[in-house]
């Protein structure tokens, strides 16, 4: 049996529309083996689907199938802490868990570049798996067949705080609203913040980020389905974040925070109480710039 261990990750960091991403330190954990018929749980009180409609079944399935090779069955046992529907990759942490968990059953016929392209095929955009699987900050564009991206890592004094709300949203409902057609301007407005973010991010410009996030894509239109999700933002600049934007297709605000504020957690959760957000969850996170793990179990 081996054992991987997934982090979650945060995409579109503002501007990045489909583009940018990170991993963060909050992990799924999946223990596959192969078997002679299928067998699938939930280490926890979370539900997940127990047949060959799992999602890292379907994903383990389609490299096995790459390779020529039958697959009779698998054990898979799940610990899902990234919270699904939430905007913190909890789907692509699925593909993620099954591609490498077949590729490591298999022999490592792929390598993980060709994991990277084949995890973008599946999700149909790399956003979020290439840094699921490689960690660290990932600038990526998929051209339909191939995955072009860079990885940098990140090793300065930072938190990353997710706000998660109590109720999901879809990442379908969430491109739905989206507008069909943008103005020239939205797209220079957009291009020249994502390319502020990550060179601030990592060059420790870090007074440059409340800019760097802003965008006119996806986040006015998503912030409208989040009830009290933009004075939840700018509480996040109340109490000194460099930055605060919606994680991926959210409901999740992220909030970039200097480690030497030690009490914006504190604050924040205070604040969101008296907000009447008292289901909401707060995790401080830190980068995670390994990537996607695997043991191989007794």
């Amino acid at each position: 049996m081996i054992k991987i261990r997934i982090p979650a990750t945060s995409a579109n960091l503002g501007a990045g529309f489909d583009s940018l991403g990170l991993a963060v330190t909050l992990y799924n954990t999946v223990y596959m083996e192969q078997a002679e018929q299928t067998d699938i749980a939930s280490l926890d009180e979370k539900p997940v689907p127990a047949g060959k409609d799992n999602l890292i079944y379907l994903s383990a399935q389609k490299v096995y199938d790459l390779c020529g090779k039958p697959l009779s069955g698998l054990h898979i046992r799940q610990v899902n802490r990234i919270p699904m529907t939430r905007g913190l990759g909890s789907s692509s942490a699925c593909i993620i868990a099954g591609i490498t968990g077949a590729n490591e059953l298999l022999g490592r016929p792929f390598s993980p570049d060709e994991l990277v392209n084949l995890a973008a095929e599946i999700e149909g955009h790399p956003d979020n798996t290439t840094p699921a699987l490689l960690g660290g900050i990932v600038t990526s564009v998929f051209d339909g067949d191939k995955v072009f991206w860079v990885k940098q890592e990140l090793h300065a004094g930072l938190y990353f705080y997710a706000i998660i709300p109590n109720f999901e949203m879809k990442t379908e409902k969430a491109r739905s609203i989206l507008p069909k057609q943008i103005d020239f301007s939205d797209a220079v407005y957009n291009l020249s913040r994502a390319a502020l973010f990550s060179s601030s991010l990592l060059q420790g410009k870090y007074e440059n980020l409340q800019i760097a996030v802003h965008d006119r894509l996806h986040q006015p239109y998503r912030l409208s389905m989040i009830p009290k999700g933009r004075e939840v933002m700018e509480e996040c600049y109340h109490f000194g974040a460099y930055a605060a934007y919606m994680s991926g297709a959210g409901p999740t605000i992220m909030a970039i925070v200097d480690e030497q504020k030690q009490f914006f957690g504190l604050h924040m959760r205070e604040r969101l109480n008296e907000m009447g957000l008292q289901g909401w969850h707060l995790e401080r996170l830190n980068i995670d710039n390994a990537g996607t793990m695997v043991y191989n179990e007794a």
